[in-house]
């Protein structure tokens, strides 16, 4: 599996390892579901009941999953018979058993870690550095 320079995760569908990624049009995408990426958390952990909670593991499997092929039918773009076809919430649903869920939960939780992650360098100032008080 490509790992797209650090930005995916993975799950195994039907014996098929897929990437799973948040992209800008993923995210726009659950922004228009939930509102936003902090409300998607909360949204996961507060389904009303299990058919809910399942429903909403697959959509967001069947989006971070197609990112990857997406990107794939992008940059093969010239070359139809390289097409990949898109991921349905009908297929993942058929393919996968509500024990896959659990590990899935995982995997979207480091797909999100991963597609928002910042860097962040600080320096040294050797002006307060091992100062007493400071």
């Amino acid at each position: 599996m490509n790992d797209y320079d650090g930005r995916a995760s993975c799950v195994t569908i039907g014996g098929v390892d897929y990437p799973l990624m948040v992209t800008t049009k993923a995210t726009k995408e659950i922004a228009k579901r939930y509102g936003g990426l902090e409300s998607l958390g909360e949204r996961l952990l507060k389904a009303e009941n299990f058919e809910e909670a399942l429903n909403e593991v697959v959509w967001l499997i069947t989006l971070l999953a197609n990112q990857a092929i997406m990107i794939h039918n992008f940059q093969n773009r010239s070359n139809q018979k390289g097409q990949k076809p898109l991921l349905t919430e009908d297929e993942v649903e058929l393919m996968t058993t509500p024990s896959d869920m659990l590990s899935f939960k995982a995997a979207i939780t480091d797909a999100m870690l991963k597609g928002t992650k910042r860097s962040v360098e600080s320096e040294d100032d050797p002006a307060s550095k091992n100062q007493p008080g400071a």
